[in-house]
């Protein structure tokens, strides 16, 4: 007996002296354990080097890409010439010349992408800071391939400075307007959608300026209410409250129409160029080509299923069509957002052969090769060295849950220049000689390196073992991945987050994380893996006793287009379908409380929640959606009938695939919160979904956030939100 006592004691005693610290709730939303990362990295012309923005935001650094060097300070904010001093700057956009420098400050956002700012033009040799405008802030500035002429967008319209002539600055268009035209940006679903904040280029002789303009005088109008708040305040609305009207095209209403003009800068005649557009048809891109007499102008149809390139000439206006790509169902946002131009041609990334690669083209349209081959999807395209002719990107090739960075040779040699298991990402020198690769895994955050192009490792910049030493002394659960199958047959990818005590002859409650959004990927090797990387809420909830679970369900990507495309046109049914089974195979592991399976996500992840536990099978205890989509009918154009088509061309998959049709189905405890200032998924489809519920005769929980957006952020906002999440579930489960 004495001998058990002394074994209990000392099993007692090793468990004191090896008791982590839990994690702090308040500190995880605070960012305390949030990875360190390189900012503002921008290639140098010499190809040797790149410049940074520094820590504390006062100093642009070069550095070399061969052993991280610093070589030259190229700004410095105590060391400007003239009467405009600055404390520190927002960002930076270096000329192409790079003997001046657009200082980038007093940034205030408008949108996701877009913003204001009060730009300075630097001169790197004589120091001078000079405003580039002084009539008001300014939008999206671009610089000319020569360097001597800046366009930027104020109050929707154009405007041009010339350095040349002592920065004298014109005004392009004069027909922007609030709400009804704007000029060389997007407007809000263009912006939201399209992953774009400008719609303005030079062309490659400095002569002309092309952008694309919005007339969005037919689009309905949305409005939302601003409160006087707090952190912000709005002291304006201390009496009474105000509101924000914005353009916002529901499905099936109208767009903007949009067209795309040039502008000669020498005899400031304005053009309309002809490009064949079908009505509602879009235009997310314009680009410069090597060619001055070519522009590249991207259009989509209606149906965004089939992408037509066309070569423009900005003074003639003619327009020939160079690419059409037509793929099933619809084209991804790679297919625009991964194209590049250089000298003489063109790469752009395409699903027509059901998984996405690279395509040479000539200026002309003529393919000149398949570059990417293979059963696995081209993640980002880097660049094309043109002396070379090698082509730089990321592939998943090997493991969907995976992203290694490659290079293929004229002779279509691939060669992995990455060597880590995991997630890798590359920002390349304008030579293509060095890279800096970003690295990491479930386990290990961002390892910051310089590597040349034989995949050689040079030189570790960062390795944030800050980050790990401080988690070491944390309570941290085994993460894992995990497969299984559905009664289709189909194998769903998912990771797994234990508690650090995880006793296997237990059973304990599980939590549901997800988003399963159209081409989105939760299940990744990767430190962003979770809500807060790292899986670290998942590990705070692990430490109040639950397991964590993701799982990426049909319609996700990283799997090529048909695993993708095949929730189309029925968009949540097959996902939410996929979390009430996974839910069901979770309840046959020995570990689980079949009972107690709880349910949340955000934004899709919110719609897919309400989806989910509306499903007909009851297998969640609870829930929380997070500014959830309720019905596709008040979701925007370009988003919702990319997967949905219009509601007068689908009118099933709308009226039976909602969260409102299912309201009556609702089975758990549900909590939702939403940001009363919300432009992106409008606090609405909260308020329609409640009143479903209310009249369905079932209990639910709703906090509203004031003055909040899509993020819902902002002086002690993120940490109330997630207190009421984590509460939610130790309550009702």
């Amino acid at each position: 007996m004495k001998r058990i006592l002394c074994a209990i004691c000392i099993l007692a005693l090793h468990t004191i002296l090896h008791a982590g610290e839990n994690l702090n709730l308040k500190d995880l939303c605070n960012g305390v354990y949030a990875a360190k990362r390189i900012q503002s990295v921008t290639p140098l012309n010499d190809g040797l080097r790149y410049a940074q923005l520094s820590s504390d935001a006062k100093q642009i650094i070069a550095y070399s890409f061969k052993n991280g060097e610093q070589t030259e300070v190229l700004f410095d904010v105590a060391n400007t010439k003239g009467k405009n001093k600055l404390n520190h700057i927002d960002g930076y956009i270096m000329s192409p010349d790079e003997k001046n420098i657009l200082i980038q400050t007093e940034t205030k956002p408008i949108y996701r992408r877009s913003k204001t700012a009060i730009y300075y033009i630097y001169n790197v040799q004589n120091r001078t800071l000079i405003p580039l405008s002084d009539n008001g802030p300014q939008e999206c500035p671009i610089w000319s391939p020569d360097g001597y002429l800046i366009a930027f967008v104020r109050d929707n319209n154009i405007h041009l400075v010339k350095l040349l002539f002592n920065n004298s600055e014109s005004q392009v268009t004069k027909d922007g307007e609030y709400n009804h035209i704007l000029n060389g940006k997007p407007d809000w679903v263009n912006e939201e959608e399209f992953i774009s904040d400008r719609s303005l280029v030079f062309n490659a002789d400095n002569t002309m300026l092309c952008w694309i303009r919005y007339d969005e005088t037919r689009v309905g109008q949305y409005s939302f209410p601003w409160y006087k708040g707090m952190n912000p305040e709005k002291e304006q609305y201390l009496t009474y409250p105000g509101s924000f009207e914005y353009k916002y095209p529901m499905a099936g209403e109208e767009n903007s129409q949009v067209s795309v003009l040039s502008y000669d800068i020498k005899s400031h005649q304005t053009r309309t160029l002809q490009i064949p557009l079908e009505k509602e048809g879009y235009i997310p891109r314009i680009f410069m080509t090597s060619d001055p007499m070519k522009i590249a102008v991207v259009t989509l149809n209606h149906h965004q299923d089939r992408m037509d390139i066309y070569m423009a000439n900005p003074r003639s206006t003619e327009a020939r069509l160079a690419v059409r790509d037509e793929v099933d169902k619809y084209i991804g946002e790679n297919s625009y957002n991964q194209m590049k131009f250089f000298d003489g041609g063109f790469a752009m990334c395409s699903e027509r052969s059901g998984w996405n690669h690279i395509y040479q083209y000539d200026l002309n349209g003529t393919l000149k090769r398949q570059v990417t081959k293979g059963n696995f999807v081209v993640t980002d395209f880097y660049g094309y060295d043109t002396k070379t002719q090698t082509f730089y990107y990321a592939s998943n090739e090997g493991n969907p849950l995976q992203r290694s960075i490659y290079k293929t040779d004229a002779k279509g040699k691939v060669t992995k220049l990455s060597a880590r298991v995991g997630t890798n990402s590359a920002t390349f020198s304008k030579s293509f000689q060095y890279f800096m690769n970003v690295y990491s895994n479930m386990n290990t955050p961002p390892v910051t390196s310089l590597y040349d192009n034989t995949g050689k490792s040079l030189k570790v910049l960062l390795d944030n073992k800050e980050l790990t030493q401080k988690l070491s002394s944390k309570n941290l659960g085994q993460k894992e991945f995990f497969t299984f199958r559905i009664p289709d047959g189909t194998e769903l990818n998912g990771y797994m987050v234990k508690p650090y005590d995880f006793d296997p002859s237990k059973r304990y409650p599980v939590i549901l994380y997800q988003y399963s959004g159209p081409g989105s990927q939760m299940v990744l090797d990767s430190w962003s893996t979770g809500n807060m990387g790292g899986c670290l809420y998942e590990q705070y909830m692990g430490e109040l006793g639950f397991i964590t679970v993701c799982v990426d369900g049909r319609g996700t990507g990283g799997r090529g287009a048909a695993f993708e495309k095949q929730t189309y046109l029925r968009m949540g049914e097959k996902e939410s379908t996929d979390q009430v089974e996974t839910a069901l195979y979770l309840a046959t592991l020995p570990y689980v409380d079949k009972d107690r399976i709880g349910i949340w996500g955000w934004s899709y992840g919110g719609y897919c929640t309400l989806m989910s536990m509306s499903e007909g099978r009851p297998v969640f205890a609870a829930g929380v959606a997070v500014a959830p989509t309720s019905s596709w009918r008040y979701y925007d154009t370009i988003y919702t009938e990319r997967f949905m088509r219009t509601p007068k061309e689908n009118p099933d998959g709308y009226a039976e695939v909602s969260a409102i049709a299912r309201a009556s189905l609702l089975s758990g405890n549900l909590l939702i919160c939403h940001g009363l200032a919300d432009d992106n998924v409008h606090f609405r489809h909260t308020a329609e979904y409640a009143e479903a519920l209310v009249q369905a005769d079932k209990d639910f929980k709703m906090l509203a956030y004031t003055n909040r957006n899509h993020s819902i952020y902002g002086g002690n906002t993120r940490y109330h939100l997630f207190r009421q999440i984590t509460q939610w579930f130790q309550k009702e489960m």
